[in-house]
């Protein structure tokens, strides 16, 4: 039986940057320390797979400062959740297409 691959994403191929994307789903923004204690990341393991994103125009990110400390969010962008929202239709229809 073939399957078919078509409509996935490379750039969701990790588990990791599925995580993200996931993540900020569900969420307005998160900070760059909130993804990396709900993943349970390492900084340079997360900010890797953040630049990969943001190389492909899939996240924003937001600088500002809270006080004094430096602080980094991170958003989707409308190309982002609809290359996302695809790619989980390809996933959804590869599950079902094995019933």
């Amino acid at each position: 039986m073939k399957i078919s691959i078509e409509g996935f994403h490379k750039a969701f191929e990790s588990r990791i940057r599925l995580g993200i994307m996931s993540a900020l789903a569900v969420n307005d923004k998160l900070s760059f320390n909130e993804l990396k204690e709900y993943l349970d990341l390492t900084d340079g393991n997360l900010a890797s797979h953040l630049k990969a994103l943001e190389k492909e125009r899939f996240i924003g990110v937001n600088k500002s400062f809270v006080g004094r400390k430096p602080n980094t969010s991170y958003f989707t962008t409308k190309e982002g959740m609809n290359a996302f929202d695809n790619h989980l239709k390809a996933l959804e229809n590869l599950i079902k297409s094995r019933k």
